[in-house]
């Protein structure tokens, strides 16, 4: 029952089927109290005819014995004096309830008092007068052995020579109770039929909108299991919101692919550039230990420092890897260049003062490293130009050396990659500079891009949000 209720589907099967049970009650319930005021108001309108009826003969002066009401085919009929003494009632009466006296058989008439001290006394009319109000009640009545509730209506009205009389006349209240029964039948058979019938529409309905679903995360399970990232889930051509999660799933399958492939990529990358200076400080030291004469020194210091900036590199890109924030200090762009160029031969500095907001040290790494590449590449002369465009800032640096392809120009921001194959790793480095540049200024909200410089060699723009 648990895991049955556990589904969506289920779940919003009894949701539809509750809510719907619901309005069908309070429908049921409403059409029920208008169709039992209806039929009661009607039954309540045929009794006021029927005592109007009567107290009209009464008023023109007619005897008990000659109304025409008292037949009893309308229904039963009293007629009280002041003194809530029957005088006259319908023929085979034997019993009533609902009217103010439970009297069948009338009593010999009485002369009316003079000075009109009636317990119950009605509003005042004039002889023959006929009052313009009607009274209603519920009751029950047996004429000639037959038991049937009734509506009653009582008129008031006041004669030349009996005083004051109420007449009270009762129409069949049968048809209501027929009426209600008959309906309320119909509910209790046609209610949980149509519960039923939406219980099971619903049912249906979410399990063809949720098949999609079921197909995503069987996809899912087995995309988990087999551990293979380039499998997608399927995409319903429906343009609804599973259609969208299933394409958002795909998309995230995607770039968990690319970053797991970037990932594995880069721990074997790393791996191959780690080997090399440690296998060659290893052997160094081996052969300081069996012959302390052939000591290497300043090629074992050179390795450590190379081992050194590699791991330095390599930690500062699983931080970026691991989405590190950069701190919001303001920094100075133009002395945070001098300060990078400052001791380098050939390098120089044209720049207007331009603030931007992040870390100091990791936007002085982005010049380093950008000053490190320029200079390996170029001929003679380096130029870092700081300026501002708008609401960014740009750092340009140009060498004048061969410039980089146009194919290779997004290529070299990638891990580890050299385009001079033949170049040494001593002077060419690990491939890791210009992508620590790239993630550090995407890091603070800006780009870094290659191009053609002025003097035919390569141009690295670095363009930053302003502080």
């Amino acid at each position: 029952m648990r895991r049955l209720f556990g589904s969506v589907r289920a779940r919003a099967t009894l949701g539809a089927t509750l809510v719907v049970a619901v309005a069908l009650v309070a429908a049921g319930a409403a059409v029920l109290l208008s169709l039992r005021s209806n039929l009661i108001g009607e039954a309540g309108t045929q009794a006021e005819r029927s005592a109007r009826a009567v107290a009209s003969e009464l008023a023109a002066g007619t005897p008990y014995d000659k109304l025409s009401g008292l037949d009893g085919d309308d229904g039963p009929v009293q007629v009280l004096d002041e003194h809530k003494r029957l005088v006259a009632a319908s023929e085979d009466l034997e019993r009533i309830s609902g009217t103010d006296s439970g009297q069948v058989k009338p009593r010999p008439a009485t002369t009316p008092s003079a000075d009109g001290d009636d317990d119950d006394a009605g509003e005042a009319l004039e002889p023959g007068e006929i009052s313009g109000e009607s009274l209603f009640s519920n009751g029950s009545a047996t004429i000639d052995g037959e038991a049937q509730d009734y509506r009653f209506a009582a008129v008031e009205v006041e004669t030349h020579d009996r005083g004051h009389l109420k007449v009270y006349a009762g129409a069949p209240l049968a048809a209501e109770h027929g009426a209600v029964r008959t309906a309320l039948t119909v509910m209790l058979i046609g209610f949980p039929l149509l519960l039923g019938v939406v219980a099971a529409v619903t049912w249906l309905v979410t399990r063809r909108a949720l098949r999609p679903v079921e197909g995503i995360r069987r996809e899912m399970a087995a995309i988990t299991q087999s551990e293979d990232l380039a499998r997608r889930v399927p995409e319903p051509d429906t343009h609804d919101e599973i259609a969208r999660l299933a394409s958002t799933t795909n998309e995230t399958l995607a770039a968990l692919e690319t970053s797991v492939e970037r990932q594995r990529r880069f721990v074997a990358d790393a791996s191959h550039e780690l080997r090399s200076p440690i296998a060659s400080l290893r052997t160094q030291l081996e052969v300081a230990a069996a012959h302390p004469e052939l000591l290497d020194l300043d090629g074992a210091v050179e390795d450590t420092v190379r081992l050194q900036r590699l791991a330095a590199d390599l930690l500062l890109l699983a931080r970026l890897d691991a989405g590190e924030r950069p701190s919001d200090a303001k920094v100075d762009l133009a002395g945070l260049a001098r300060e990078e160029a400052e001791g380098r031969t050939g390098v120089t500095v044209d720049a207007e003062p331009v603030e931007v907001a992040g870390s100091r040290g990791q936007l002085g790494r982005v010049l380093a490293n950008l000053l490190d590449n320029a200079q390996r590449h170029a001929r003679s002369a380096v130029t870092v130009r700081v300026r501002c465009e708008g609401d960014r800032a740009v750092v340009g640096v140009a060498d004048d050396g061969d410039g980089v392809p146009d194919g290779d120009r997004e290529r070299i921001f990638e891990r580890f990659v050299r385009l001079d194959a033949a170049r040494s790793r001593d002077d060419g480095g690990a491939g890791l500079g210009l992508a620590i540049a790239r993630d550090v200024a995407v890091r603070h909200g800006g780009t870094l891009t290659a191009g053609r410089g002025p003097a035919g060699g390569a141009l690295f723009e670095l363009r930053l949000p302003l502080a």
